[in-house]
């Protein structure tokens, strides 16, 4: 077991941006290219986007977000360009969301916490995916949508949750100055479920 660090700083390129690093005694979990380098990992942090996602090994809540979705995915989705992800942590599913930003987003940005004009996937994996999904889907109005993995559900505001064999996906598009789109939410989901 590694010794734990309650938190780290790093300056990106946007500005400098705090995230918590979690303390756990887990395996190491993969880190966003834009993220630093913890006490979990002794590879060294690189600011280059992800070019293409892979699959994580790693389970549980603590998820890398953005193994599986592209920089051209989110920004595809916003129909804009966008920022390299950022990992912040998930208001709930309490893993770790993969934030994008366009350009029109607020500052400071921050990417704990929901903000127009961004991007935000979310995986939570193993055998807490199906208590996350059925929690979520207690606490709002759930739309049913067709079509995608074991189940999957419109919130009635925000976002897209699918589920799919052991992995909860939630996906986002708040596009600035207009209502989330579903539309793109349901592209970029059907892009990142077959990498699950």
């Amino acid at each position: 077991m590694q010794p734990c660090i309650s938190g780290t700083a790093v300056a990106t390129a946007a500005g400098a941006v705090f995230l918590l690093a979690g303390c756990s005694s887990s395996p190491a979990t993969p880190r966003a290219a834009t993220a630093p380098a913890s006490a979990h990992s002794s590879a060294p942090a690189s600011s280059t986007p992800i070019a293409s996602p892979t699959p994580s090994a790693a389970a549980g809540a603590r998820f890398n977000s953005c193994s599986v979705v592209t920089q051209a995915e989110a920004a595809s989705a916003l129909s804009q360009s966008v920022s390299a992800g950022t990992l912040g942590h998930a208001t709930v599913e309490g893993g770790l969301a993969c934030v994008f930003y366009g350009s029109s987003a607020p500052s400071p940005r921050n990417p704990n916490v929901a903000q127009p004009d961004t991007v935000r996937v979310v995986v939570v994996t193993g055998p807490d995916a199906l208590k996350w999904y059925q929690d979520y889907r207690s606490k709002v109005n759930a739309q049913p949508i067709a079509g995608y993995g074991d189940g999957a559900y419109y919130d009635g505001y925000a976002s897209l949750s699918v589920l799919t064999g052991d992995h909860y996906l939630r996906v986002a598009v708040a596009p600035a100055g207009a209502p989330p789109s579903l539309p793109a939410e349901k592209k970029l989901a059907a892009a990142i479920l077959p990498r699950l």
